[in-house]
């Protein structure tokens, strides 16, 4: 596998982690963060990797 589409692969796995923590999680109470925020982090680090894989796969 190369690591444009490892890449992507990894992205599109992070962002729907994220947006499962971000819709789900909302009644859960955690001392340390909140999980919908940090589900919303998640899918913009997904987002801007899947980006880069699909930069990558493209520019070849």
């Amino acid at each position: 596998m190369s690591r444009a589409s490892r890449n992507l692969l990894e992205g599109a796995a992070t962002f729907a982690i994220g947006l499962v923590l971000w819709l789900f999680t909302g009644g859960v109470e955690v001392p340390v963060v909140t999980l919908t925020k940090v589900g919303v982090v998640m899918m913009c680090v997904g987002a801007a990797q899947a980006a880069t894989g699909l930069y990558r796969t493209t520019r070849r």
